[in-house]
């Protein structure tokens, strides 16, 4: 008989562990980048996430002998449930010990709250919203996590084989060098661009951003990703929420905006210098130093890595080379903050629009991430 105890995140304590486990878990690899304890807590949190209010959520932590063996959340996200006629619960922040009895059991908790719920399958890595971390990694353990993607040991794909689990969508990430000038191709597409449909790129401001502008950039990303995977709208509360998480984190000048000639939004992307070195320096934690290693690296030393976190295009012009505008403008930015490399985050691979567009930087792919699903 199985000695694991598996009890709802549900008292200070048990969330305690199950914001702290990761840490011990890792403890000592050095491709893991820790989120910080204030955001894992926050997530759970209905007063700090508005994602919560169209969504439940169920932290679950795993014990043997009264020692912390694993972690799983389960989520039932209401509004993409509707939105995608399913029933689906998903898992999420799922962390174990490699031992099958362990992942089993975090799994069966998931699956027993969902049936209670009225589910019929669970999939994940999955979080609460589209922008949460999503994706278990299937190859490349030895690269180093970004602070918007999760890591994983190798072993946990062989156990969500083990547990009857199959594919349902894979992700990739692409990696690609900084050139010094611009591709031809790029210049010329969006020279075209320019010329044809009167577009062109700016960067805002944060007094922009915060007096309307970035609840208009959300509306773009809803439309731009209403035909992906699981995607559903995120509300103007969430978009608000997301606003003044990551504000203070972006540098503005690497967060480029296409306009038409009315000045309608057409074309954003969002990226940013890594913080994956820093953020192992915290150790989830801001107190008493953590801010000051997320400052420094923001501010004073910046990593040579940018993270591509998304790139939307509206709808009507997408496939028109609005992409080549960006590009355009961000490798000279990156040359000149010494920017050598960049990573995007998770992309479909059955994306083919949103992947070719990397093809004149001559990409590596370097990560595959997987959805696992199964009837329950």
């Amino acid at each position: 008989m199985s000695n694991i105890v598996v009890k709802a995140a549900n008292t200070k304590r048990i969330m305690d562990d199950f914001v702290k486990f990761p840490n011990e878990l890792y403890k000592g690899s050095h491709e893991y980048v820790p989120d910080l304890d204030i955001d894992v807590r926050n997530t759970y949190n209905p007063k700090k996430n508005p994602g919560l209010k169209f969504s439940d959520a169920q932290p679950f932590v795993a014990y043997r002998d009264g020692k912390v063996v694993g972690r799983v959340a389960g989520v039932i996200n209401h509004h993409a449930n509707e939105t995608w006629k399913a029933k689906n619960v998903r898992f999420s922040q799922i962390d174990f010990i490699d031992d099958e009895e362990v992942s089993k059991a975090l799994i069966n908790a998931v699956i027993s709250w969902g049936k209670e719920c009225g589910m019929d399958t669970i999939q994940g890595p999955l979080g609460i919203t589209d922008y949460d971390k999503e994706g278990m990694l299937l190859e490349s353990f030895d690269s180093m996590a970004a602070m918007t993607e999760y890591y994983n040991y190798p072993y946990y794909p062989k156990h969500m084989e083990a547990l009857g689990f199959e594919k349902a969508v894979d992700w990739l990430q692409i990696r690609v060098k900084v050139p010094e000038e611009v591709p031809v191709k790029y210049a010329r597409v969006s020279r075209l661009s320019k010329e044809m449909f009167g577009l062109h790129v700016r960067t805002i401001t944060r007094k922009e951003v915060l007096n309307g502008y970035g609840v208009k950039i959300f509306k773009l990303l809803n439309a731009a990703y209403a035909p992906l995977f699981g995607f559903t709208p995120m509300s103007e509360g969430q978009a608000v929420e997301y606003i003044k998480h990551y504000l203070p984190l972006l540098n503005l000048d690497m967060v480029p905006v296409v306009e038409d000639d009315k000045g309608e939004l057409i074309a954003i992307t969002v990226t940013m210098t890594s913080l994956s070195h820093a953020l192992r320096r915290t150790h989830g934690h801001l107190l008493p130093f953590g801010w000051f290693y997320l400052i420094r690296s923001l501010k004073w030393h910046p990593e040579h890595t940018a993270g591509l976190l998304l790139i939307a295009v509206r709808p009507d012009y997408q496939g028109l080379g609005v992409n080549a505008l960006l590009f355009d403008y961000l490798i000279p930015v990156y040359n000149k903050m010494g920017i050598r490399y960049a990573e995007t985050g998770p992309q479909l691979e059955n994306n083919v629009k949103e992947i070719s567009q990397w093809k004149p930087l001559n990409p590596q792919f370097v990560k595959r991430r997987r959805c696992w699903t199964k009837k329950i």
